[in-house]
């Protein structure tokens, strides 16, 4: 077995299952949920900042409809840092889907976490 990786925080890797891009520092992969790493102590969220959940109902009487999933993230200047549609789809007369986006905040490796406000 190989130490955890004791890297710069944020730096990124990809998945060896799905190949999504993943923290460095990730023992499981948050997208596939795939072991990476079997660590003696696994890295638990610190917490969860932000967690938004939503449903979406078509009405019976409606016809279908499209939706595309767009997740943009803005730095402290509203600059956008990155955007991508995360999901697409379609939903028939009476069909709902539920959307649920979580933020979750680890310990960079070698640092201590996020100080208490």
């Amino acid at each position: 077995m190989s130490a955890v990786r004791q890297g710069t925080a944020g730096a990124t890797r990809n998945c060896p299952h799905c190949k999504a891009t993943i923290l460095d520092s990730a023992s499981v992969c948050p997208a596939c949920r795939g072991h990476l790493r079997f660590d003696s102590a696994p890295q638990n969220a610190l917490e969860t900042p932000l967690r938004v959940e939503g449903t979406i109902r078509q009405p019976a009487t409606g016809g279908a409809a499209e939706y595309s999933v767009v997740l943009s993230i803005r730095n402290e200047r509203g600059e956008e840092v990155t955007r991508q549609v995360v999901g697409v789809g379609a939903l028939k007369p009476d069909e709902t889907r539920t959307f649920t986006l979580a933020v979750e905040m680890f310990a960079a490796p070698g640092g201590k976490g996020r100080s208490a406000r």
